[in-house]
């Protein structure tokens, strides 16, 4: 995949290729798998590298190339988005801080394991029936949840809880098809994590927060257990161990959470129609619909016209050992503040389309400027580890946007839609004419990696 683009703005790269990217040797029969990573991520010994038939299981690798995501993938992942409607749908229903941060808590938990299976499925290809069945058995088990999640705090925590069981124990099994034994090591911590929230459900109040808390650290400390313990069964060193971590494809990893980001900004679209229902089609809803369509457009535009090429340059260039932990770092915790973010902005779009000309409450004013402020701070990490720059403008931007809810308190939710649309255009065009976009040079780790 070419890094160079043909927009203006675009970071033009010439990007480096992996020997893995390049379609090396067949994998093992059960997929060639070592070692895991953060929730249990799989990893190839060596190579690794697939490239699928075009015969549905994903699209042709051109020549140079890394593999594509596949359609099943991306299917995966819009199913996985169906998560962040529910969490839209639950924050719209009492825009508080204690709902917010109940929907940052479950939005935590369930990406953790959304990572472990895009991990997965770098490395071991939906390509086969059985791997393709276990694929949709755990999109089933994420459905399930989706569901449950409206109602996770009252009588439906338990459900929650036995479908994101069903969901680390689906995907422990695809794992264990080219890991053998060694699947204990994440699967027990995350499993125990499952059954941590499937008990909050039985309880209310402080226990219920304390075990999904409790969830949270389970699911944290799985790296140390997956590392350590692997290693002190297989006698390897931690260079050794870091290396097979890092050997996945670029190209895929960085496609594939790029889609996942494009599906989540479906759901911003949705909420302009949802926010709309049922009121008369005048010339103010129209304009109010079409703000939020370009708030939603600048904010695609923060992260793909620059990040995404960008990102797959300095992914590719970062030597194995050290890989792994970027790929934590930067499309783990660095996503989660931006898929939060288009949440937030979601229901805040959803409670403010039919009373444009009116003053916000303080909640919709604050999920509106407070998701595009988490977006904006979520994109200047993920800058910040891939060292990316520049990222001055868009930490300048993070204040300015949250701030922009007293317009909406004070005067009206246009004058806020406004506003943020203002803030990203004016940070874009800032950044594009004071820190010009430059080539990502070829590095000599690039060459071994």
């Amino acid at each position: 995949m070419s890094g160079a683009g043909d927009e203006a703005g675009y970071t033009s790269v010439d990007v480096p290729v992996l020997p893995s990217a390049r379609g090396g040797p067949d994998p093992a029969p059960d997929g060639g798998v070592d070692r895991a990573a953060p929730g249990g991520m799989a990893h190839p010994p060596g190579d690794g590298s697939v490239t699928p038939r075009a015969d549905g299981a994903g699209l042709p690798a051109e020549d140079g190339a890394g593999r594509r995501v596949s359609t099943l993938e991306l299917f995966f992942d819009l199913v996985f988005v169906f998560t962040l409607t529910q969490l839209t749908v639950l924050l719209t229903s009492d825009l508080s801080f204690a709902t917010a941060a109940r929907v940052a808590l479950i939005f935590v938990v369930l990406f953790w394991m959304y990572g472990a299976y895009a991990y997965l499925t770098n490395q071991v290809p939906p390509d086969r029936p059985s791997r393709r069945i276990l694929l949709l058995l755990g999109m089933g088990a994420f459905l399930v949840c989706a569901l449950a999640i409206p109602r996770a705090f009252d009588d439906g925590g338990v459900v929650f809880g036995l479908g994101f069981l069903a969901v680390v124990l689906v995907h422990s099994a695809l794992y264990t098809r080219g890991h053998g034994r060694d699947v204990i090591w994440y699967a027990v911590p995350n499993s125990l994590a499952a059954l941590a929230v499937t008990a909050a459900g039985l309880f209310d109040g402080l226990r219920a927060d304390g075990l999904w808390l409790l969830a949270l650290v389970l699911q944290f400390v799985t790296p140390f257990f997956a590392e350590h313990g692997a290693r002190r069964r297989g006698g390897r060193d931690a260079a050794a161990l870091r290396t097979q971590l890092g050997a996945l494809d670029p190209a895929h990893f960085v496609e594939r959470h790029g889609l996942l980001l494009i599906v989540a900004f479906g759901e911003s679209v949705i909420a302009i129609g949802i926010g709309i229902g049922d009121r008369p089609l005048t010339a103010d809803l129209f304009a109010g619909a079409f703000l939020a369509l370009a708030l939603a457009g600048a904010l695609w535009w923060t992260y793909f016209v620059r990040d995404e090429h960008a990102a797959e340059a300095a992914f590719t260039a970062t030597p194995p050992d050290r890989r792994w932990r970027l790929a934590m770092n930067a499309y783990y915790y660095a996503f989660l503040p931006m898929l939060l973010g288009i949440a937030y902005c979601a229901a805040g779009v959803k409670k403010t389309l039919g009373h444009l000309t009116e003053q916000s409450g303080t909640g919709p004013a604050l999920a509106l400027a407070g998701g595009v402020a988490l977006f904006l701070a979520g994109d200047v990490a993920f800058r910040s580890v891939l060292r990316l720059g520049p990222v001055t403008f868009r930490a300048v931007a993070v204040p300015v946007a949250a701030a922009t809810a007293l317009l909406g308190v004070r005067l009206s939710a246009v004058a806020e839609l406004l506003a943020l649309v203002a803030v990203l255009v004016v940070m874009l065009g800032v950044e594009a004419r004071w820190s010009p976009a430059h080539p990502v040079p070829r590095t000599e780790a690039a060459s071994t990696g």
